[in-house]
């Protein structure tokens, strides 16, 4: 009689409840790595900040090289980079967020598609 009982009870562990608790904690990390909307809008504030602060920067390099033609920003760098690279750089960067916000908002309208 007790022979009977170890397969009964051990196939519906195998079969059901190994792949549940595999699946379960599967769903549950690929939830854990998206980003959520708290983080989009600090990162989105983050941006703006770093931008208005190199702007502020930028602005006050230039009023003191007016200032002061012997002022050198970055006394010990071989080479200032060129305005133009940086401006493309920031420019690859924001067709970059553009790029990913779109695919975020394609994801979330399928999703809710699917919902309905």
């Amino acid at each position: 009689m007790d022979g009977e009982w170890i397969p009964i009870i051990i196939i519906p562990i195998i079969f059901i409840v190994f792949p549940w608790i595999i699946l379960h904690y599967v769903t549950k990390w690929k939830t854990k790595t998206s980003l959520t909307t708290e983080d989009e809008t600090m990162l989105d504030d983050l941006y703006d900040l770093a931008r208005r602060l190199d702007d502020r920067m930028r602005t006050l390099e230039r009023i003191l090289a007016d200032e002061n033609p012997n002022w050198n920003p970055l006394a010990g760098s071989d080479r200032r980079p060129a305005l133009s690279d940086e401006r493309a750089e920031l420019d690859d960067l924001e067709s970059e967020l553009r790029a990913i916000r779109g695919r975020k908002s394609g994801r979330t309208s399928l999703s809710k598609q699917e919902r309905a």
